[in-house]
């Protein structure tokens, strides 16, 4: 058995402080540099909404599902997107009571600047890291977060 770890220590070094650490200085450096792209108005909230996106449509209650939220803070994260212009409320194809959650043409086009910001992003990590590290890291990650993962779209 493990000796515990006394005091406050184990509240600075465990796996899930370090890796939300990384995580958000990550997603601060992609807003940065989509802030430069002049992509300004959105936050990390947003990313929440379309990270789990499908560029096709999704249904509000599957984006919600996805990301963890209750459908009526992630309506909320939908109607402030689409003041930005980002996305918008269409008829379900399948269904034309429901309506689906779909990318505009200027919510496609900030999909592209995310895209090149995470690059960008992902590339300095690299570079600080080393290959190996990134490496190590994007193979363990995507080992052990691979049940979770929610996106069902182009792999």
């Amino acid at each position: 058995m493990r000796a515990k770890k006394s005091g406050a220590a184990w509240r600075h070094a465990n796996i899930g402080r370090l890796l939300n650490n990384a995580v958000r200085r990550f997603e601060a450096r992609v807003l940065e540099l989509m802030s430069a792209s002049g992509h300004a108005q959105t936050r990390i909230a947003h990313v929440n909404l379309t990270r789990n996106l499908d560029v096709e449509g999704t249904r509000l209650t599957e984006l919600a599902r996805r990301a963890s939220m209750s459908k009526q803070a992630m309506g909320e994260l939908v109607d402030q997107c689409a003041e930005f212009g980002l996305v918008d409320r269409v008829p379900d194809p399948s269904d034309g009571r429901a309506r689906i959650v779909k990318f505009t043409p200027a919510g496609l086009a900030w999909l592209d600047a995310f895209r090149d910001a995470v690059d960008v992003a992902e590339r300095e990590m690299r570079a600080e890291l080393d290959k190996a590290t990134m490496d190590a890291i994007l193979r363990g990650l995507a080992a052990y977060g691979s049940t979770f993962d929610t996106l069902d779209d182009d792999r």
